[in-house]
């Protein structure tokens, strides 16, 4: 007598929303996914922040897949935003972006994976597949810097200024300030809004005791923080 036959488990596709500002970019991932439709079905596109919103209150999303950057808006502050009105959605970064930087921001506002734009249709269905089952995914180009950078940590080698008590971020920032980057500059250079760089020169020059940009250069030049 055989085996008996596997019962047949339907597999119901997941409801993808993207967003990214550039059309030719939406419609390649439209085609590279049109194959895999029995896993991953794209339910609606968005080119900006606002389009995003409304588009996520109408469709009955399970992920987002969001570029990093977008015509006037942050990716990252979308990403904030959406995690907030909807919890259980989950939100992957699909970018250009190959810098561990950039990682870490993403999971810091809530994102569930960070996939570089060469992954193949294959690849990202796969990568959705495991969002969905409650994974973090990292692109595996990326999986090395990681490691490194958490090593680096384990060992005591911290970001420069942490001594001073900078958090990674200010001493991000007050790197580009010490290049010379107005701003704005390091606002788009971090992918975030000119008055979140307000607020961490603020709370850097407090912790230099500086009163301006000047004097918080003159801190890190004397402390040696960057070389």
């Amino acid at each position: 007598m055989g085996e008996p036959e596997a019962a047949a488990v339907r597999v119901t596709p997941y409801q993808l929303v993207l967003v990214d500002d550039q059309e030719v970019i939406l419609d390649g991932i439209r085609a590279m996914l049109r194959r895999h439709s029995d896993r991953v079905v794209v339910a609606g596109t968005a080119q900006t922040g606002a389009e995003a919103l409304l588009l996520l209150a109408r469709v009955q999303a399970d992920v987002v897949l969001l570029d990093m950057r977008l015509r006037g808006d942050s990716g990252l502050d979308l990403c904030a935003e959406f995690v907030r009105r909807y919890p259980d959605l989950a939100v992957v970064f699909f970018t250009v972006y190959e810098d561990e930087h950039y990682l870490f921001q993403a999971l810091r506002v809530g994102a569930r994976g960070f996939v570089l734009k060469q992954a193949t249709g294959t690849e990202l269905a796969g990568h959705i597949e495991r969002v969905m089952r409650g994974e973090i995914v990292i692109d595996p180009a990326l999986a090395g810097r990681v490691a490194l950078s958490a090593a680096r940590l384990q060992s005591g080698e911290f970001w420069p200024g942490a001594h001073l008590g900078l958090t990674q971020r200010e001493s991000e920032v007050l790197e580009l300030v010490v290049r010379g980057l107005s701003n704005r500059a390091i606002a788009t250079r971090l992918v975030v809004g000119e008055e979140t760089v307000k607020t961490h020169l603020s709370a850097l020059y407090r912790k230099l005791d500086a009163r301006d940009r000047s004097q918080a250069v003159a801190t890190a030049l004397r402390e040696g923080l960057f070389r």
